[in-house]
């Protein structure tokens, strides 16, 4: 079994192009770090009415730097398991990668997935939510901050019964699409 204060949760909101918009971290619901990041390419669509995220957030004088950010993040990863879903998304939007046997996605895990009984490639947060939890999420804005902790509360759900099939060598989730399989080490 893994202790929870070796887990964090992971997740991303992205804006119209390349890198920007917000990226929250959580470990066991604390708030590791939440900030928004100054994009290194021109914006086209800040995508504000899904994501409430304005040109003022990417370049203000809190935003921070995305190296900084990689960095700051792979510190933060190093010999933890990530928790979050639909991770290769927000591992490819960060330009890292995370060893594979680390990761847990709760959009691909495979008990989740049978209790909704969808044949869907991949699950949406908020139907996940909702269903599995009979918890709201993702009601306004997309709050990546929301997102990471809801998909932390999931895992935690069935940690225990997770960490025994890996333990015992079985792999409960679906493999994430082949085209981001750069995103895993």
């Amino acid at each position: 079994m893994c202790c929870l204060n070796q887990v964090i949760s992971l997740s991303t909101v992205s804006v119209g192009v390349g890198v920007g918009g917000t990226t929250p971290m959580l470990a066991c619901g604390q708030s590791l770090l939440d900030v928004f990041v100054r994009p290194e390419v021109n914006v086209v669509d800040y995508e504000s009415k899904s994501t409430g995220i304005t040109a003022a957030d990417l370049h203000s004088v809190d935003s921070v730097d995305f190296r900084w950010l990689q960095q700051h993040i792979s510190n933060l990863k190093m010999n933890k398991i990530i928790v979050g879903h639909n991770l290769w998304q927000d591992l490819s939007v960060l330009g890292v990668t995370h060893p594979a046997v680390f990761t847990r996605d709760v959009g691909l895990y495979q008990p989740f997935r049978n209790a909704i009984d969808s044949r869907m490639k991949t699950l949406g947060l908020r139907r996940m939510c909702w269903e599995l939890m009979g918890r709201r999420c993702q009601e306004g804005f997309i709050n990546p901050t929301e997102n990471a902790r809801v998909s932390m509360d999931m895992y935690r759900s069935r940690s225990n019964e997770w960490e025994a099939e890996i333990s015992s060598g079985v792999w409960a989730c679906f493999l994430p699409p082949d085209s981001f399989s750069r995103c895993y080490s």
